[in-house]
């Protein structure tokens, strides 16, 4: 039977089901090992998967949509806050409040949608960020109809001036947000000064935390200089921290805290106004399984504090060996100095490409994240940014160090023998010419077949991508944003079609 077959005439036994589920994981990237910089949080803990495995069974049946109907429920989300909020500032004596969602992305939504509906009165709300801040606040200033005003970062710092923020702030802002840290290199914002600005015109601070809101105060705790960013900031009325990042929980489970619950009221849902139940949501879901927030539960309970320091003290570790080590490679540059759990590098030598080493890299089981270049003009960075490599660490990357290190030094050797992608002149000045209203599917689908991509692939089988993707990197990297981000979208349309036996 086809894997494709979801619905097939008769019933699959188990094992079978099991063993299609199996064959299609083995095109992924590996999750666990300290290989995959990007996407996902391996703790490198061999017993942490069946316990969270075991919770998420035992609670996967219940619905977090009424909590008086299931209060085992209520009771993991409201211990799991409470985590939250005491890592982040809050605590017993405090009046931080919060749910659990999703995801970042619905965190960073549902903080807009509390900021917006405060201020129901606003006619063109806006939204002030940063250039570096995470794509998920668009996409909510889109889904809610608020204008993203944004603030350029600058090349040199790699943050926004606090003073060009407080600029932006109109009687129009319902929201300024800000990162703990920025995704793509790892810093942080200077969030004391940004929610001091904010609070003096009245302004909700959001601090997105997602990414390093747990790790953050522990890096504190082993002596690491964290600047401020929770609610021992005046002025921050909001937070957001992922379990499923550096909680090593698994996906998907998000915390949004805010400072009171004055403020957190305009998140909720209500209607009664059918025949129905009456439906009160504090999330943009109604029906929530119980099985993400018991895994959470049982990975917070298992590790505990003194878990979650020596694995941040573990990742810290990994962090200054990678950079340490990157930095003695002739042609690479740290982009800043760690200040989280990123490690972000640059070429500083024309003949050392960073796409070619990259696929170097993967050619030898490391997989990293490229960061296109941005060209100057842009919103997020009038001066423009240079391509990057983007490596997210974690703490079972600290038994690959040695490895890294080795195979490192074998990829720019190898990189530099093959020298700088070389991109057809016409396809790049194709590239850079076109618009988002040029690349219907049939145009986008000529080019993924011309570039090597598998769309007619078996689901499952491999990768659509090819196994080397400097040309596909140099080329987007050569369109405007725009233009990429109909490129991949486009793209992805066409990968997401529904198969048939």
């Amino acid at each position: 039977m086809s894997a494709m077959a979801a619905l097939p005439p008769d019933g699959v036994a188990a094992q079978s089901i099991l063993d299609e589920i199996a064959a299609m994981r083995a095109a992924d990237h590996p999750t666990h090992g300290g290989r995959l910089f990007a996407y996902v949080y391996d703790p490198g803990l061999a017993d942490l998967d069946a316990l969270t495995a075991a919770a998420h069974a035992l609670a996967s049946p219940v619905n977090g949509l009424d909590p008086t109907a299931f209060p085992s429920l209520l009771t993991m989300e409201n211990a799991l806050v409470g985590a939250a909020s005491t890592l982040l500032g809050g605590g017993r004596e405090s009046t931080v409040v919060g749910n659990l969602t999703s995801g970042g992305t619905e965190s960073l939504i549902l903080a807009l949608k509390s900021a917006r509906d405060a201020h129901a009165d606003v006619p063109d709300p806006t939204l002030v960020l940063p250039g570096t801040a995470h794509p998920s606040f668009f996409k909510a200033a889109q889904y809610l109809r608020v204008r993203p005003v944004v603030v350029p970062i600058s090349a040199a710092t790699l943050r926004p001036s606090v003073s060009q923020i407080e600029a932006a702030i109109t009687d129009n802002t319902v929201l300024v947000a800000c990162s703990a840290p920025a995704y793509p290199y790892g810093l942080v914002d200077p969030v004391a000064q940004i929610a001091a600005v904010a609070a003096s015109r009245a302004v909700r601070c959001h601090v997105d935390a997602c990414f390093g809101g747990w790790t953050l105060p522990y890096l504190r705790r082993l002596g690491i200089d964290v600047p401020p960013f929770d609610f021992s900031v005046p002025g921050v009325s909001s937070i957001s921290v992922d379990l499923h990042k550096y909680a090593y929980a698994p996906k998907g489970v998000s915390v949004l805290l805010h400072r009171s619950d004055d403020l957190r009221a305009p998140q909720y849902f209500a209607y009664a106004g059918w025949p129905g139940y009456t439906v009160v949501n504090p999330t943009i879901t109604s029906t929530r399984s119980g099985g993400p927030i018991a895994a959470a539960y049982a990975t917070l309970r298992h590790l505990g504090d003194s878990g979650y320091l020596r694995l941040a003290s573990l990742t810290w570790q990994a962090v200054r060996t990678l950079a340490g080590a990157i930095s003695t490679v002739d042609g690479l540059r740290l982009v800043a100095e760690p200040e989280s759990t990123v490690v972000s590098f640059t070429s500083s030598d024309e003949g050392l490409d960073l796409f070619v080493l990259a696929d170097e890299l993967a050619s030898r089981g490391w997989h990293t994240q490229p960061q296109l270049a941005l060209p100057p003009g842009s919103a997020a960075a009038p001066e423009g940014l240079a391509r990057s490599i983007h490596m997210t660490v974690t703490a079972s990357v600290a038994g690959q160090l040695r490895s890294f290190e080795a195979d490192l030094t074998a990829a720019v050797s190898a990189a530099r023998a093959q020298g700088p992608l070389v991109v057809d002149a016409s396809l790049r000045e194709l590239a850079a010419a076109l618009t988002p209203e040029q690349l219907t599917l049939d145009t986008v689908a000529a080019l993924a077949v011309g570039l090597g991509f598998a769309l007619e692939a078996t689901p499952g089988a491999a990768t659509p991508l090819p196994a080397r993707r400097a040309g596909i990197n140099a080329l987007v990297e050569a369109a405007a944003p725009p233009v990429r981000e109909a490129l991949f979208s486009a793209f992805l349309r066409l990968l997401q079609r529904p198969t048939y036996a």
